[in-house]
């Protein structure tokens, strides 16, 4: 069976932005997350934004990276900032009533440190 990375060219393009990130910064968690965004669609993650209030109790203080798909099945209760490489609608709504909803190409544009991120499997 092949295997094959993603399809779609913006995302080809996030892979390659990140990958010239690393390059320049040195930060591993750039190509970390190029490798997981170049993986096949359905070995992605996709969250649950329930799952994602869970964690954000646990993770506090942190932007919450989804290399994958945030689904809008749940609710929010506190202010959580995310970035993903897709959302669902529903999720971007919920989301952006409370916090942030951010792509991997907005947080590249504002420099975020790694220090401030944590990737959610």
């Amino acid at each position: 069976m092949k295997v094959t990375g993603p399809a779609k060219l913006e995302t080809k393009k996030i892979i390659a932005e990140m990958e010239k990130h690393y390059r320049k910064s040195k930060e591993a968690i750039w190509l970390d997350l190029a490798e997981r965004i170049a993986k096949p669609r359905r070995q992605r993650a996709s969250i649950n934004v329930w799952k994602i209030e869970k964690l954000s109790k646990i993770i506090e203080k942190k932007i919450l990276v989804v290399p994958g798909k945030v689904l809008g099945f749940g609710e929010l209760t506190r202010p959580v900032h995310v970035i993903a490489l897709e959302y669902s609608a529903d999720a971007k709504k919920k989301i952006l009533e409370k916090g942030t909803a951010m792509t991997f190409m907005e947080a590249l544009e504002k420099k975020i440190k790694p220090k401030e991120m944590a990737i959610v499997k």
